[in-house]
């Protein structure tokens, strides 16, 4: 269930099997200031966490961040009929029963603003995800682009994050690097990204660095930041 991280800024994993591959991904949830809730990468929405979703504040928005972690967007929307659907770019055209779905770009929604900036990570077409800084907690919210898969894993998974260079220590899995097609572009979204003022970052899979995650990032990125 829902473990509070900072004030106003809360997470909660949902692991599954792939390929025999034991994967936990998390999502997050912030509250504004105005006290409406903004859900970053859903899960499954069961009763309990519905319920303490519902006693934190009124759900106001739904953000699937990249053209992966979209699978339970549709059930997050239903469950809250009220909050408004955002997705990546492309998401629209492989999602097209997502309902009223707004498509992310590299302006903050209005309603966002005051709580939240976010960086467009460019030359990764694969997944056209976007990042976000939530500016009360000086947190750096991610996805898929840097990951660190920390803990009890299976032997698979285990083999799989020691392959991708995520299992010792934060890091763009070997998998991500593949799919960037233009590693400038990347690059000069993972400057900006580093130009954020953050002490934490929040992966989805699955660490969260509240020590050093600034230092991390940048030793994280400099595969491409330090070549182009």
């Amino acid at each position: 269930m829902l473990q509070q991280i900072a004030p106003n800024l809360w997470h909660v994993q949902h692991t599954f099997s792939t390929l025999g591959i034991g994967i936990s991904a998390r999502m997050t949830v912030v509250r504004f200031a105005d006290g409406r809730l903004w859900l970053h990468s859903p899960v499954p929405m069961s009763a309990p966490l519905r319920e303490q979703l519902a006693a934190l504040g009124e759900v106001a928005f739904i953000v699937a961040p990249n053209k992966v972690h979209h699978l339970f967007a549709g059930d997050a929307a239903k469950a809250f009929p009220n909050a408004v659907l955002y997705g990546a770019r492309g998401l629209a055209n492989k999602r097209p029963g997502l309902r009223n779905l707004q498509t992310l770009t590299d302006t903050v929604p209005p309603a966002w603003a005051a709580d939240l900036d976010l960086v467009f990570a460019e030359g990764f077409p694969f997944a056209n995800e976007t990042v976000f800084y939530h500016k009360a907690s000086r947190t750096v919210i991610m996805t898929d682009l840097c990951q660190w898969w920390t803990g009890d894993l299976n032997l698979p998974a285990k083999l799989y994050a020691g392959v991708t260079g995520v299992r010792a220590r934060l890091g763009v899995p070997r998998t991500i690097r593949a799919g960037v097609r233009d590693p400038a572009a990347f690059a000069g979204s993972a400057r900006k990204i580093l130009a954020w003022p953050f002490d934490r970052v929040i992966v989805a899979h699955d660490a969260i660095v509240d020590s050093g995650a600034h230092a991390q990032v940048a030793r994280a990125f400099a595969c491409f930041t330090e070549k182009y």
